[in-house]
């Protein structure tokens, strides 16, 4: 075999041992191993909080811990959680592959009762639950070189860290796969819908949030949201999947999860 062949064997090989299935049964091409996004999702998350000022509100931490917990709590796995409350007026979330979630205190302004900040918390977990970051950062590995990837994190300010932070889904936007982003994002919505239902939180308030969102913002998203479909598309499509939710949401309530986060 040729050094020719024997590369493009190995590529092939590599390809085929990366197909996966989204939890909606949508092909996908994962490269890295889960435990590593995972080691980058604690290294970034690490950063934020030396970076980024913890909010001194009990009560808020509590709420959105509250909050937060009722989801995770119903997830069929064994990872440990921890949930930080940001002091940022952006009305933002984010949640990072390693049991990673912060909340930023500017959503708490948008997000009008616990149903609505589930919104936004489910679809962040969506984004974990559905490897979206493994899936972004496996195109970069793919295009943009192996180890500058699996190395940007440690290293200082680059395109290269921006472009790894912007792949977990807390970095700046970039071009490469914005129409690939509002693809997840519109996954994320259904996984999120369905997560906030089965936890016992009102599906229907989906909507509200959104509503919300547009109304803050007027007819732009919020300036996280810039790769992310309009409002007016994401409440017809969150409007359009609410009667799928809707039984696991009544089961819930039958089961007694009945949220109580103020």
């Amino acid at each position: 075999m040729t050094l020719r062949n024997f590369f493009t064997f190995g590529v092939l090989a590599a390809s085929l041992a990366a197909c996966a299935t989204s939890p909606l049964g949508r092909q996908q091409f994962l490269l890295l191993p889960a435990n590593q996004v995972d080691e980058m999702g604690v290294t970034a998350y690490a950063q934020m909080k030396e970076e980024n000022p913890l909010s001194s509100s009990e009560q808020q931490t509590a709420y959105v811990r509250c909050v937060a917990t009722a989801i995770t709590s119903t997830l069929d796995d064994s990872q440990q959680w921890e949930i930080n409350l940001f002091q940022d007026d952006s009305a933002n979330a984010f949640a990072l592959p390693g049991g990673k979630i912060g909340v930023n205190t500017g959503l708490l302004k948008v997000a009008n009762n616990q149903s609505q900040l589930a919104t936004v918390i489910g679809h962040e977990i969506g984004h974990v639950q559905a490897q979206h970051s493994n899936e972004r950062m496996s195109l970069q590995y793919a295009t943009q070189g192996g180890m500058q990837v699996l190395g940007a994190l440690a290293g200082a300010d680059s395109a290269a860290k921006q472009g790894v932070l912007a792949a977990l889904g807390v970095g700046a936007q970039y071009g490469l796969t914005l129409p690939f982003s509002r693809k997840h994002e519109a996954e994320a919505d259904i996984i999120g819908l369905q997560l906030m239902a089965q936890a016992g939180f009102d599906p229907r308030e989906s909507v509200s949030l959104w509503q919300n969102m547009s109304a803050a913002n007027g007819e732009e998203p919020p300036e996280f949201m810039s790769t992310h479909p309009s409002n007016s598309t994401r409440i017809n499509g969150l409007e359009a999947r609410i009667p799928e939710v809707m039984p696991l949401y009544n089961q819930a309530k039958a089961a007694g999860r009945n949220p109580q986060c103020g």
